[in-house]
């Protein structure tokens, strides 16, 4: 992918920049693009090889990165709809799914202004990268060649296309296959096919959940295949909305992981963007699992949400569509005319001033 990327034309290169470079394009790009494909660490860790390539700079990442952590909530809201037909299973079900997408939009509307303003997350996480790579040096020495070299497997494949497009095309679909493949086999290892497991010995207290749903995440690669797993859990009230709401906040630490080992192979301001992921999600949970205030919050957000759709089963459908699809592509597009307005403007004073001299 990073050897695709950096055979993009300047032009391709310049209007990618272009794009990224307004954060509220960005983050309904990351947003979009993971609801699509429901995933974000395919989605983070496509954007931890651009930026090791080039073709964005590590700030125009850092919204993106907000946005797919929106995105990939989408799967347990979908799942949430398996039990429409049974109304009082659905409105604990939408309530279970929604509550992901609560937390990751109130850490999101927090750290997006503070981002932009006083640059938090990009100086935490360059601070951050600059003590990895000190003990990276200095204490592990061995030899991964074999995985980055490109003059063996990677450049035979290089070598079978002309265009840039088609092995763009190739790597994200193998990128794809990979993660699929690991969350399907890592969730059949590490949690099998008993749910009754996470029933008995996940959920006894928040902290347990917290920390059972970090280390299945990292293992698995994928918070969409774990998150989903609390909806039925919490739809027939096997467990509660807190101790769901624990556990999938520690999925949110563990899909940080797919981030930082792409970016531990790819260095440089790669490791900036894996270490913004985990700092993003590890902001939410030090604000919200320490206090049961706080924590009641992205709780009874979606509470109320689920009462309203336990009345009207359509507000589901249209909250993931609003949500997820609509509201981001509404914004890009009066964002997209607000820059080219502003460009426009420009270019008319530009030319003012050289018909004046």
């Amino acid at each position: 992918m990073a050897s695709s990327l950096r055979l993009l034309s300047q032009d391709t290169i310049n209007s990618l920049i272009q794009a990224t470079s307004n954060p509220f394009i960005g983050l309904f790009i990351g947003l979009i693009a993971t609801a699509i494909i429901q995933s974000s660490s395919a989605v983070t860790s496509i954007i931890v090889t651009m930026v090791a390539a080039g073709t964005i700079s590590f700030q125009s990442s850092i919204p993106i990165i907000m946005g797919a952590n929106i995105g990939t909530t989408l799967t347990s809201t979908l799942v949430s709809l398996t039990f429409v037909n049974q109304k009082n299973k659905f409105r604990r079900a939408i309530a279970a799914g929604t509550v992901h997408d609560m937390f990751n939009i109130i850490v999101t509307a927090i750290l997006f202004p503070l981002e932009i303003t006083t640059g938090f997350l990009s100086r935490s996480a360059t601070f951050l990268s600059d003590k990895f790579h000190l003990l990276n040096t200095s204490l592990i020495n061995t030899d991964f060649t074999f995985i980055t070299n490109e003059t063996k497997i990677s450049s035979i494949i290089i070598g079978w296309f002309d265009s840039y497009l088609l092995l763009s095309v190739l790597s994200f679909i193998i990128l794809l296959i990979t993660i699929k493949l690991l969350a399907k086999y890592g969730s059949l290892v590490l949690i099998g096919e008993s749910k009754e497991k996470l029933q008995k010995y996940f959920f006894t207290n928040p902290y347990r959940s917290f920390l059972w749903g970090t280390v299945i995440t990292a293992g698995v690669q994928s918070s969409s295949v774990t998150t989903p797993l609390v909806v039925p859990l919490v739809a027939t009230k096997k467990i509660s909305m807190n101790h769901g709401f624990a556990f999938i906040m520690g999925a949110n630490i563990g899909t940080t992981i797919t981030a930082l080992l792409v970016a531990s192979f790819s260095g440089g301001a790669a490791i900036n963007v894996a270490f913004v992921h985990l700092l993003f999600n590890l902001f939410g949970v030090i604000l919200f699992l320490p206090n049961k205030a706080f924590r009641k919050i992205p709780v009874i957000m979606a509470e109320k949400l689920g009462e309203l759709t336990g009345k009207y089963r359509i507000a589901g459908f249209i909250y993931i569509v609003f949500i997820f699809f609509l509201l981001p592509y509404t914004l890009i597009y009066f964002s997209q005319k607000s820059n080219n307005s502003t460009l426009n403007g420009r270019v008319e004073i530009n030319k003012e001033q050289i018909v004046q001299h």
